[in-house]
């Protein structure tokens, strides 16, 4: 129960105010169809984290996790500059 807690509050708070969530914002509003954007989103993030998941698990046999943790970092800035910079 501790990890389903830490995963829940991390991945909610982390999402708060994103751009995917914007996006559903504005889908949301254009078409007058809440829950059917709502299921869309909910299910196109359900499978992108059941991959993420999986990817992990396997990555994890190989490498390990102090390595992910560093790349994974490293992607965060390196995407966050590309962003500040209009690259991305």
């Amino acid at each position: 129960m501790k990890t389903f807690l830490a995963a829940f509050g991390l991945i909610f708070l982390a999402e708060l105010g994103d751009k995917t969530q914007l996006a559903a914002i504005a889908m949301a509003s254009q078409t007058g169809k809440p829950w059917h954007v709502f299921v869309g989103a909910a299910l196109a993030f359900s499978a992108l984290t059941l991959a993420g998941v999986f990817l992990g698990v396997g990555i994890a046999k190989v490498v390990p996790a102090a390595v992910i943790q560093k790349v994974a970092g490293a992607l965060f800035v390196a995407f966050g500059v590309l962003i500040f910079f209009g690259k991305f």
